[in-house]
């Protein structure tokens, strides 16, 4: 089963454990989302990747300068430990993590969770790469891909219980879209998945095949 279909599964069967008011929520402020226009706001393929420096799950300073300098860089952004779809996506790339170091790459995520937060998810789902925490969001502000949930949302997540006031370290209405890139050491996004439906995160097939067309030859024009 591809990661799409795993996450797609998870979600046509969420009427198991969400209420249809619930359900109806979360989708409503789906739309309004996707027809905010922010993905056509966010850093794209061509672009320099913006620099930063974030923590560890450990507290260690880690910056992306750094991380290129020793080579090609996989970035992905997730909302947080309490999000299952996350979980998931964040497995899959655990289980593609040796094929994308073979290929000389780093792989790194990001969230707006406070370390100690990282680090449990780290620990639980037994991930090798570095999980960042970007609290207050300012680094997924400046890749374009920051958004404010609505007092609806918001309040609906405190009934869940997803306590994103405590894991984010206070900053609990500033989410990243799911987004994954794919930045060569020069600094210059290759690849890019940016998308504001949950549901939809990039397959590590494709992530690989961006890392495999960084050095390919350029087609004769």
């Amino acid at each position: 089963m591809s990661l799409r279909d795993e996450l797609r599964f998870i979600h046509d069967n969420r009427h198991l454990r969400l209420s249809a008011e619930t359900m109806a929520t979360m989708d409503r402020n789906a739309e309004a989302l996707a027809g905010s226009g922010i993905t056509d706001r966010a850093v794209g393929v061509g672009a320099r990747a913006p620099l930063f420096t974030l923590k560890s799950a450990t507290g260690e300073d880690m910056s992306l300068a750094g991380l290129l300098a020793e080579g090609p860089v996989v970035l992905t952004f997730y909302r947080g430990a309490w999000c299952p779809f996350c979980q998931v996506a964040l497995r899959a790339l655990q289980e593609h993590h040796d094929a994308i170091t073979a290929r000389g790459a780093r792989l790194v995520a990001v969230s707006p969770q406070v370390p100690d937060e990282s680090l449990s998810l780290a620990e639980k789902q037994a991930l090798t790469f570095d999980v960042l925490s970007d609290v207050g969001s300012d680094v997924a502000k400046s890749y374009g891909i920051a958004f404010d949930l609505g007092e609806e949302l918001g309040a609906l997540y405190d009934s869940l219980g997803f306590e994103l006031q405590r894991v984010n370290g206070g900053h609990s209405r500033t989410l990243p879209l799911p987004a994954t890139y794919v930045i060569d050491s020069s600094g210059v996004i290759r690849w890019a998945f940016v998308a504001t439906d949950y549901v939809l995160r990039a397959e590590p097939s494709d992530v690989l095949a961006a890392l495999d067309a960084l050095d390919a030859p350029a087609a004769d024009a």
